[in-house]
């Protein structure tokens, strides 16, 4: 068949197997605009308020699905709009197509209107992205970046597309779907080294991060630690990987983890490593970092390996097929002098735990956790919020936690819990605070016109909380600027978007105001005050170890 540029766009999208995609409209995309129109039973297209809006929003359905979120925006601050929702993907190796339109060919170089080379722009965070030269080479493309997206280590493509490439025609014949690279495990002989080193060990520990979810190998991760009885922690990529009450897991590691956690890996004596980069909010102060750890360290991409400690056994392939080998050549084992010194780290964890009553931040975690269902997708912004949430909330199904992890985008939650709830159907819940909701609340505007049935929890404090809390420990308490100050009432706010909102100052009004929400078939605000100086805890503080953890302030 003959089509459009623009008809192409939109029928590789949904040959490609894309049901809804996330954007706004302008003079350089109007043409693919038109396409949408006419295939409108078949795409469903979101209109957001902001185009780094619907990029979030694009990014919560990959993470909810593992498919890759798309979203489409028009030329120059269309295009720019959207460079932060995605670095974020590419921070968080998460699967997105971004289409974006740009002036004429003829055009390029002479700083036409709304001229941008969003190309040159997104070279360091995409995978890959393509400026389209000839109508003919546009549905190629297009699947191509498909499965770039999906393929090896997850994350987003850009495709930009000139005007003119959009208004000539071509023949078009459609194509099945686009599938990722085939997936090959590590070479054997690595795998049968890194299990003799486990079989050596005395006290092993399984660290795993988003790659586990992205390679679907939690049930391999599970036989592994079973086998070798192995406690887990994660990063907070991998929260919701798998279920958070299982006995082996001890939450997540890192700056502000489980304190059994980030002990228990810092002192064990072989640390492996599944889908995880070891970044500086896991390691601390990387010289002092699990010294008497041998490190096994497996992941699709082979540039992490060693990249930031060291590893004994470096292993690039896929977690799946690689853990599935692993699991036959290692012997089984148990350490109980191990298990009884996990004990006593969770003994100690458990005696620093915040148990004050009321409507602590914990608190209001524990009751959002008393209202959560089996798949219910929780989005969170950053900021301390993002911290007690995963610190506290408890998943049973995967890909269920959406935070910002490498890029820390405040005001990310907002567009992602909009994209959860359309790829899932289930109610979704944002964390946020009054600082990141602050950020991209134009998108209740959305969560309003498209009847998304949402609850945002936001911990209101008066303060950039996070910021403060270091201004407090580190900088002599000088709170320059983390002082918001600001007159805003959130419920008059929302409810002038066309929102339901309540107040809750207790715990048993916060209860409350929750059931409500989650029976309200569209977008329902909770403001609940906490205290401006309310700590995440643990901590590490700036340039320490594990060894340097602090678990309380005071007393």
């Amino acid at each position: 068949m003959n089509l459009t540029g623009a008809e192409i766009v939109v029928r590789a999208l949904i040959e490609q197997g894309c049901q809804t995609v996330f954007g706004y409209p302008g003079g350089q995309v109007i043409h693919i605009y038109d396409a949408l129109y006419e295939y409108q039973d078949e795409l469903r297209h979101v209109l957001t308020a902001h185009e780094q809006g619907a990029a979030h929003a694009a990014d919560g359905y990959a993470r909810a699905t593992g498919k890759p979120g798309v979203v489409i925006a028009t030329s120059g601050p269309g295009a720019t709009n959207l460079v932060t929702g995605i670095a974020t993907a590419f921070l968080d190796s998460v699967p997105m197509v971004a289409i974006t339109g740009n002036v004429m060919n003829a055009q390029i170089g002479t700083d036409s209107f709304q001229e941008i080379d969003i190309t040159g722009i997104t070279l360091p965070i995409t995978k890959h992205n393509y400026f389209v030269g000839a109508v003919e080479d546009l549905a190629d493309t297009i699947r191509e970046a498909f499965r770039l997206a999906i393929s090896g280590r997850p994350g987003p493509v850009l495709v930009d597309v000139p005007k003119d490439i959009q208004i000539a025609r071509c023949d078009y014949a459609p194509q099945p779907p686009a599938v990722p690279a085939p997936p090959q495990a590590a070479k054997e002989v690595r795998i049968r080294d890194a299990a003799a080193c486990i079989n050596a060990a005395h006290r092993p520990f399984i660290y795993f991060g988003g790659g586990l979810a992205s390679s679907g190998a939690q049930e391999e991760l599970l036989a592994l630690a079973e086998k070798i009885d192995a406690p887990m922690g994660c990063s907070m990529m991998g929260i919701s990987c798998i279920p958070t009450g299982h006995p082996r897991f001890l939450g997540m590691q890192g700056m502000h983890g489980h304190y059994a956690c980030s002990t228990a890996m810092h002192r064990s004596d072989c640390i492996i490593a599944l889908g995880a980069r070891f970044n500086d909010r896991v390691t601390g102060d990387r010289t002092k970092f699990a010294k008497g750890a041998k490190i096994i360290h497996i992941d699709v991409d082979g540039s992490e390996l060693s990249k930031n400690v060291p590893a004994s056994h470096g292993m690039r392939g896929d977690l799946k097929l690689t853990l599935q080998k692993l699991v036959g050549y290692v012997e089984p084992a148990r350490h109980p002098e191990w298990r009884q010194t996990i004990a006593l780290y969770q003994s100690e964890e458990e005696r620093n735990r915040d148990s004050r009553p009321g409507l602590t931040p914990r608190g209001a975690m524990q009751a959002l956790n008393r209202h959560l269902r089996e798949n219910t997708p929780v989005a969170t912004d950053v900021g301390q919020h993002q911290m007690w949430a995963a610190q506290t909330l408890c998943f049973r199904k995967p890909r269920r936690f959406l935070s910002s992890g490498g890029l820390g985008t405040m005001g990310f939650g907002m567009g992602a819990a909009i994209g959860a709830q359309m790829a899932t159907g289930e109610h979704a819940v944002l964390v946020t605070g009054d600082g990141s909701f602050g950020m991209n609340l134009n998108e209740l505007a959305t969560a309003v016109t498209e009847g998304v049935p949402l609850v945002i929890l936001l911990l209101n404090n008066g303060v950039l909380g996070m910021v403060r809390q270091w201004q407090t420990l580190f900088f002599d308490k000088h709170y320059s600027n983390t002082v918001l100050a600001r007159q805003t009432d959130f419920v008059k706010l929302a409810e002038a978007f066309g929102a339901k909102a309540e107040r809750a100052d207790t715990l048993e009004a916060l209860d409350a105001a929750l059931s409500r929400a989650f029976q309200y078939q569209g977008p329902y605000l909770i403001d609940c005050a906490i205290g401006q100086d309310e700590f995440v805890l643990p901590m590490l503080p700036p340039g320490g170890s594990m060894d340097d953890m602090i678990t309380k302030v005071g007393g």
